[in-house]
């Protein structure tokens, strides 16, 4: 039986509107006050505002609000309401704060400076917002729905439409302009990742091996970490077993491998990046 949508209770409400606040504040510091007048624009729907409100007398407050409003409408259908209330939230207070920060002097003239800081706290605001269940662009969204047309992956369309857009600043900006852009886009979405992922970065471990036994009790013993065993078919072989799975940090990484290869040199040892880890626990038991 499929239980009810649970709702979030008054303090996690609370909780989830202050930090997309920060978040929306952060990205209108980010604009106002380091990129937008550097002439150095963002990737999405607002690097299009920003081009849009310098060939027109209308505010880039204005034209983040009006140009997302329409992926709002979708988020909500493919999404969800409380991520689309939430992305509203956060639009809004990115365009009223925009707004009350045009004419506050740039902290920098500097281009590299302006490029460094401005992408550093824009990817912070971002990140933010989207970790606790926002957006403040529209472009994924757009991005979401035309993979499942053009059967393309979500960050590749991203990246062209970004593309399109920096090919359209250089002609508004220049260049010099376009490149610095780019440089800023990246590291704001290298900033981003560190924020919604975290920067104790988690790796999942599948070992096969017919020293199944032997090496999830080491794991255990000498690296404190649980395991879980999984029953599996060799596809050649036709033979059964049974694979280990654990989670570890990067920094057991060399360790695990070292203790693998010591009980059985052939193991087959799989390693990939986890975003989250979410149950359970990762907490280390004692090493014996």
């Amino acid at each position: 039986m499929v239980k009810k949508h649970k709702n979030l209770t008054v303090g996690e409400i609370l909780k989830r509107f202050i930090f997309i606040t920060i978040g929306a504040v952060l990205m209108a510091v980010a604009l106002e006050i380091f990129l937008v007048p550097n002439e150095i624009i963002d990737g999405g729907i607002t690097g299009i505002s920003i081009v849009l409100s310098t060939i027109t007398p209308i505010k880039l407050g204005v034209f983040l609000f009006i140009i997302n409003l329409p992926f709002l409408f979708i988020g909500y259908k493919q999404i969800g309401k409380t991520f689309a209330f939430s992305t509203l939230y956060g639009i809004v207070v990115l365009s009223v704060a925009t707004t009350f920060l045009h004419h506050v002097d740039p902290f920098t003239n500097e281009k590299i400076l302006a490029v460094l800081f401005g992408g550093l706290i824009l990817g912070l605001g971002v990140g933010l917002v989207i970790r606790y269940g926002g957006a403040l662009d529209g472009t994924e969204i757009v991005a979401i729905l035309l993979s499942k047309k053009l059967r393309m992956p979500v960050g590749q369309i991203i990246m062209i439409i970004n593309v399109f857009i920096f090919i359209t600043a250089g002609f508004v900006f220049g260049a010099d302009s376009a490149m610095y852009s780019i440089f800023s886009y990246y590291i704001a979405a290298k900033v981003m990742d560190i924020v919604v992922e975290g920067l104790d970065e988690s790796k999942s471990v599948t070992i096969i091996s017919n020293e199944y036994e032997e090496i999830s009790s080491a794991i255990m013993q000498r690296l404190g970490r649980s395991t879980t065993m999984i029953y599996a078919k060799g596809g050649y072989s036709k033979e059964d077993t049974q694979m280990i799975y654990c989670v570890i940090t990067r920094l057991e990484i060399a360790k695990l491998k070292t203790v693998v290869q010591e009980i059985d040199k052939n193991a087959f040892i799989s390693i990939q990046n986890v975003a989250d880890v979410l149950g359970g626990s990762m907490a280390k038991s004692d090493i014996h």
